[in-house]
């Protein structure tokens, strides 16, 4: 018996396929998922967290994968599904942030969002986010990346109407305690209608975003 049990009907239930969290789990284990998972060429399934040996171990079994080294993020069938429901914008408010924002923008592409990514709009400098208001207020969802101070997804929900999905990134010099400073920030919001997510869990923002931006039933 494997010592994994894929949940393969779960975009059944729920209109969202299970993602493999690949860090902790050895090569092995990942060539024997990507293996069973490549009987179901209908369903998408993401590698998050992939480490150079996951990357082989997946494409042994699913050579034309797609592998965002940046994201640590693998996906297949490696085009993503034609994009449905309102588009999703993907905010990192330095460059240190985009691992973690890429991991957000490919999630919400592959679960079948339009999505688009703007990098360095960090707080340092507001001129550069308010230079794109007609950007990130044509989004129906912003996924917001920052670390540091975390403040940035206060700043962009009070000049939005969509709903900010905030995730705080482990950047930052001692005192942000790895992402921790960023996170209490981002709860501490003062602007409405900010949702936070775990340090550096773009992926859990993007399905969010994803989710947010889905097509009424």
């Amino acid at each position: 018996m494997p010592d994994f049990d894929l949940d393969l009907d779960r975009t059944a239930r729920r209109g969202y396929p299970e993602a493999i969290f690949c860090q902790g789990k050895t090569a092995a284990q990942v060539a024997a998922i990507a293996a069973e998972v490549r009987s179901r060429p209908d369903v998408v399934t993401l590698f998050t967290r992939v480490r150079s040996e996951h990357v082989t171990a997946v494409l042994s079994q699913l050579p034309d994968a797609h592998h965002d080294e940046p994201a640590a993020l693998m996906a297949w069938p490696p085009s993503p599904p034609p994009p449905t429901g309102g588009p999703v914008l993907v905010l990192a408010a330095g460059t240190s942030d985009l691992p973690v924002a890429r991991e957000a923008l490919l999630t919400a592409r592959y679960l079948g969002r339009s999505a688009d990514l703007t990098a360095d709009v960090g707080v340092a400098g507001l001129h550069r986010i308010l230079s794109r208001l007609d950007q990130i207020r044509a989004a129906h969802a912003i996924v917001v990346a920052a670390g540091m101070d975390g403040a940035l997804p206060s700043v962009v929900a009070g000049l939005v109407e969509a709903p900010v999905v905030a995730v705080p990134t482990s950047v930052g010099y001692g005192a942000a305690f790895g992402g921790l400073a960023p996170l209490l920030s981002m709860l501490n919001a003062c602007a409405p209608g900010v949702a936070v997510v775990n340090i550096d869990n773009g992926y859990g923002a993007g399905h969010l975003a994803a989710q947010i931006t889905a097509p009424r039933r």
